[in-house]
């Protein structure tokens, strides 16, 4: 890492130096908080977590040829280079603030309550054409995985696209200070933590604090079809741009072809040009996410065939409408998390499917006090829906089952419904063969403390 040396990394931390003079002027290769992921010459983070104290690892990091530790205290009898802070948490974060400092790339900042991910792989996937992209790994997108990431960009890269997630006032501002994002992409802004931000205006001025540190010449890409997006006029004297499936945007599709599970054929229209474009993830969703991409491309000079190429490239992600094929069963994996505008699309989406589709749906977290009744809109729309069935997981998700019950009542709708208070009794079902799992398509979705992937791991392995 170019002027990382330990000697900055402790003046950009407010750190105090305790090891040998002679290696202040050296240079870290990496940093990391994962012990097991620390190499020659990388300098470790020890952090105090819940259950585990990462200054316990610090001989260990030590004794592979760590360059240095970033620790609130030094171990008794340990010797080595040592950069002693107050908070290790906040010296991560100041670390990769005057890392960013050093960098001359441009960096993508992605926010907003849902499609930040599949946005994410899209602007990559299309800036990879052209350029050495670094992109966010998995879901390191919040105070600890965005310094993480950053401190993964290296002399090769050209561009860097940052996936930034928040669930309260404050921490967007405290992420966009590390990232200073170039690009700013807002995907919608939708009832999610509604615990902690109150309301879909709240949540608009939470996401909108990445403004705070954008670079004075940048530019903000909006999702045109958001109605709370809309309300965006200038953002440091520029109009942002906008993308979305209204011909009214500056970036727009149409001729859309739905091909189901399949993904979706579509005319991609920019202010200069059209052209056929074909995404493989399912959903008219995605199209949105892949305007979104075609719009930063064409601001750094991709042509056409490069972003249709990128967009082409796409794959999903693991939990997020990952359609995972077995016999007899076709899964859709999309239960990395929820919340109402999500669990509508995944709706949706298994809607596209053909033969039997059953919809099993736990809880959704961060709802604050109308948790209630967004669980019951969820299930009333499911049975909507016209799908087979409808399972619904977890304490929340009662209110789920009794919406769906209470739309079924209204609309005589035969999609059956079925209610279990914890994932446990589900799997038993399935697992005593009480429940069959054969020739359907399934959707798995929930908010991630419920722990679907063990769920997904049943039904495919």
């Amino acid at each position: 890492m170019e002027y990382m040396t330990l000697e900055r990394i402790a003046a950009a931390c407010g750190g105090h130096y305790n090891g040998k003079e002679a290696d202040k002027n050296r240079e870290a290769a990496g940093v990391v908080l994962d012990s097991r992921k620390a190499e020659a010459d990388f300098c470790f983070v020890a952090t105090r977590g819940e259950h585990v104290d990462g200054h316990s690892f610090i001989p260990d990091v030590l004794a592979k040829g760590a360059a240095c530790v970033v620790c609130e205290y030094i171990p008794e009898g340990v010797e080595g280079n040592f950069i002693v802070v107050q908070d290790s948490f906040q010296a991560l974060r100041e670390i990769a603030e005057y890392y960013r400092s050093t960098l001359r790339i441009p960096i993508i900042g992605i926010t907003g309550s849902v499609g930040k991910t599949s946005t994410k792989e899209f602007i990559a996937g299309v800036l990879e054409q052209k350029y050495n992209v670094l992109k966010t790994e998995g879901n390191f997108n919040n105070e600890i995985g965005v310094p993480l990431t950053l401190l993964r960009i290296r002399k090769e890269h050209e561009i860097a696209v940052v996936e930034m997630g928040i669930n309260h006032f404050g921490e967007m501002r405290r992420l966009s200070k590390m990232v200073k994002p170039d690009v700013c992409v807002m995907t919608n802004i939708g009832e999610c933590h509604l615990e902690f931000l109150g309301s879909r205006e709240g949540i608009l001025r939470a996401k909108s604090e990445i403004f705070d540190y954008l670079s004075e010449d940048g530019t903000v890409y909006v999702n045109g079809d958001d109605d709370m997006l809309q309300t965006i006029e200038r953002v440091k004297h520029k109009r942002p741009v906008r993308f979305g499936l209204d011909g009214r945007n500056d970036y727009y599709a149409d001729g859309i072809i739905n091909k189901g599970l399949l993904g979706c054929s579509f005319m991609l229209h920019t202010p200069k040009e059209c052209f056929a474009a074909e995404t493989n993830l399912p959903g008219e969703h995605m199209i949105r996410n892949a305007l979104a991409a075609a719009a930063v491309a064409d601001q750094y000079g991709l042509t056409a065939q490069e972003i249709e190429k990128g967009i082409a490239s796409v794959l999903p992600v693991g939990g997020r409408s990952n359609i995972v094929r077995s016999e007899g069963l076709t899964l859709i994996d999309d239960c990395y998390n929820a919340n109402p505008v999500s669990m509508r699309a995944a709706i949706d989406l298994l809607a596209l499917a053909e033969g039997r589709k059953i919809a099993i749906l736990g809880d959704m977290g961060e709802l604050g006090e109308n948790e209630a009744k967004y669980h019951a809109q969820i299930g009333a729309y499911a049975v909507n829906a016209q799908i087979t069935g409808l399972i619904c997981v977890g304490k929340l998700a009662k209110h789920m089952y009794q919406g769906a019950c209470r739309e079924k009542e209204k609309t005589l709708c035969n999609t059956f419904v079925k209610y279990y208070e914890t994932l446990d009794e589900l799997l038993a079902r399935i697992a005593d063969g009480s429940i069959r799992m054969d020739e359907l398509t399934v959707l798995v979705k929930a908010s991630h403390s419920m722990q679907f992937h063990r769920l997904v791991n049943a039904l495919v392995l």
